[in-house]
């Protein structure tokens, strides 16, 4: 491998999802363009590629400043950009990392209605790595008034055209493109996604934000969630393996902080009863297979040869990668056990139901789980990586559509 000194520099590389975010400023009736996702996946990168080909003037603004700015802060950015709209006719206003600013969504609904009202047409678009934060003002002061672009982490189709990954490259390092340039040095790069993405994560977009009393019980949770990866795990369980365990309440409720940071999901077990499927133990589900493979220290050759760690990875790529498909298009995602009978995945839109099941290298796959889950609940089979079946670098490519 090359010195980490001489490491290339990353291609120019535009996301689909950049596409879309250029289609929709472009349509009227105007709406508050909300872009949410992860940290470190690229929603700076791509708004600034659009500024840079926009015809009109524009201000970008970030908050991520090193104390959370005053509500005074937005107003002053959206002066700037009403100012450029007066001299130009036409103007776009980013304001990045916007929940860190104390009330944001209060201001901005004022400021956005004043413009409505003087007949300003400004482009407004608001980034946020926090889902709670962002969702609370939008829900609370902005009703009516946005739009949600959902801007999920890296796919295997992407990182294949941008990076020249192969399919086991993508399944150890998951996918963050700032880390793509440390693979030469797989201790650098294990560092990097730990100190600037998870650390980064649970300290600006958790702790930051949200009344934490046990900050060492979230982190221990989610290092428990990424060393569980793929697997199904009661919150009763968990506590046996922490110290300052609290209780299922609050591990419940670090849970969604850690949802909300976009870092994993905690997958409820299909059922017919929604009170069932709500009282279910979780199946833990990191969101970026760099979550788990970075902190285990292992290297990627001693995982390669480890089938059943990397069975996990496998598992938990499909599982992303339906998490990311899933957003925003009315798919709930579950998993689905009833004695000794199991189905990696459910997937469900309105009536319309698959069950997928993932050759993941844990056991030997046999199609009972699916055909027992089929008996009872109408749906589509399908089983990604073994003989006959569909294969894995095809299933991590495909939308959500073609699973139903």
């Amino acid at each position: 491998m090359s010195k980490i000194d001489k490491m290339p520099q990353l291609p120019l590389f535009k996301r689909d999802i950049t596409l879309t975010i250029r289609q929709r400023l472009l349509e009227k009736p105007r709406s508050i363009q909300v872009i949410l996702g992860p940290r470190q996946v690229g929603k700076t990168t791509a708004i600034q590629q659009l500024l840079a080909e926009w015809e009109s003037a524009h201000h970008y603004a970030a908050a991520d400043l090193p104390a959370p700015p005053e509500p005074s802060w937005i107003i002053e950015q959206w002066g700037i950009a009403r100012d450029h709209f007066e001299k130009n006719s036409r103007a776009v206003l980013v304001l990045d990392e916007v929940q860190k600013v104390q009330r944001w969504s209060e201001v901005v609904k004022k400021l956005w209605d004043e413009d409505r009202a003087a007949g300003r047409d400004l482009h407004v678009v608001i980034l946020g790595s926090s889902s709670l934060a962002i969702q609370k003002g939008l829900t609370e002061s902005l009703a009516g008034r946005f739009e949600l672009i959902r801007f999920p982490h890296w796919q295997f189709a992407e990182c294949e055209r941008c990076f020249g990954w192969n399919l086991d490259q993508y399944l150890f390092f998951g996918g963050y493109p700032g880390a793509a340039p440390y693979l030469p040095d797989e201790n650098r790069w294990a560092e990097y996604v730990k100190d600037s993405l998870i650390e980064s994560a649970i300290s600006k977009d958790i702790l930051l934000l949200h009344p934490v009393e046990k900050p060492a019980l979230l982190r221990k949770l989610f290092m428990l969630a990424c060393e569980y990866g793929g697997q199904i795990l009661s919150y009763n369980k968990m506590l046996g393996q922490l110290t300052d365990a609290g209780n299922t309440v609050t591990l419940a409720a670090y849970k969604r902080l850690l949802e909300a940071a976009f870092l994993i999901a905690g997958l409820e077990k299909f059922s017919g009863s929604q009170i069932k499927t709500k009282s279910s133990s979780p199946k833990w589900l990191p969101l970026n297979n760099a979550l788990m493979t970075s902190l285990r220290g292992l290297t990627f050759e001693r995982t390669r040869q480890d089938s059943q760690g990397w069975g996990r990875l496998v598992e938990c790529a499909v599982g992303s990668h339906l998490f990311a498909e899933a957003a925003g298009k009315g798919v709930e995602l579950f998993y689905w056990r009833e004695g000794n009978y199991e189905v990696d995945y459910i997937l469900r839109k309105g009536r319309d139901m698959a069950a997928v099941e993932v050759k993941s290298g844990l056991r030997k796959i046999h199609a009972s789980g699916l055909e027992s889950f089929a008996r009872r609940y109408p749906c589509r089979k399908i089983l990604i990586g073994s003989h006959g079946s569909i294969p894995l670098d095809k299933a991590l490519k495909m939308k959500i559509e073609e699973f139903f």
